[in-house]
């Protein structure tokens, strides 16, 4: 069993959250490829994600979908979690102890698969990373931290709910194979062995 799938089985046996573990069908801890190059973290399941205990399975995820095709890619390709594993009831906001409890969680995920790009998908993977600023103000702009790269951007759920939306996370997506180019070329300058000089 890979490390990835033992610690599945101890987020699915979580007991953190009382109110959670009591009204969950499915745990969703993730799913995609354990050594992908990008992590998407979005907020916390939702009505079909708890059914299926998938990440990214409902309206949301059909457009996620879309969005990663439009750049090449594949589901199989990407890493797709929340920032909590468990839906709240009603699909309310996720709570700050919640997300607490659920962060060694995230850490572990994170650490297992080390990716090159970690993408926020809505305000709260953005608090994680960028403590204090807003979705409106920083989408689309990246940071690099540590050899990783951080890349906000809109949940897609939001498109859903504010049509003028689509557009903008659209053209943030387009952004990230560039990205990824870019810290791939500085990574092979720094494996290349330096030439010496014969004077």
């Amino acid at each position: 069993m890979s490390a990835l799938a033992e610690l599945y089985e101890k987020i699915a046996a979580c007991q953190d959250c009382e109110e959670l573990v009591r009204t969950r069908n499915k745990v969703v801890p993730g799913e995609g490829a354990e050594n992908a190059q990008i992590v998407f973290i979005g907020e916390a399941p939702g009505f079909h994600e708890d059914q299926q205990g998938l990440p990214f399975v409902g309206q949301a995820g059909q457009f996620l979908d879309q969005l990663l095709s439009s750049i090449g890619l594949k589901r199989s390709d990407v890493y797709i979690c929340n920032v909590i594993k468990c839906r709240p009831p009603g699909n309310r906001d996720p709570l700050p102890i919640e997300i607490n409890n659920c962060q060694k969680w995230l850490d572990q995920q994170i650490e297992l698969i080390s990716p090159k790009m970690i993408v926020t998908l809505g305000r709260y993977s953005l608090a994680k990373y960028f403590p204090g600023e807003t979705i409106s103000k920083i989408h689309g702009k990246e940071r690099k931290i540590d050899n990783v790269i951080y890349f906000p951007m809109y949940h897609p759920a939001a498109a859903l709910h504010q049509q003028s939306l689509r557009q903008t996370i659209e053209a943030d997506m387009t952004k990230i194979p560039s990205l990824l180019a870019r810290i791939e070329e500085v990574k092979e300058e720094e494996s290349k062995p330096q030439q010496l000089s014969m004077f």
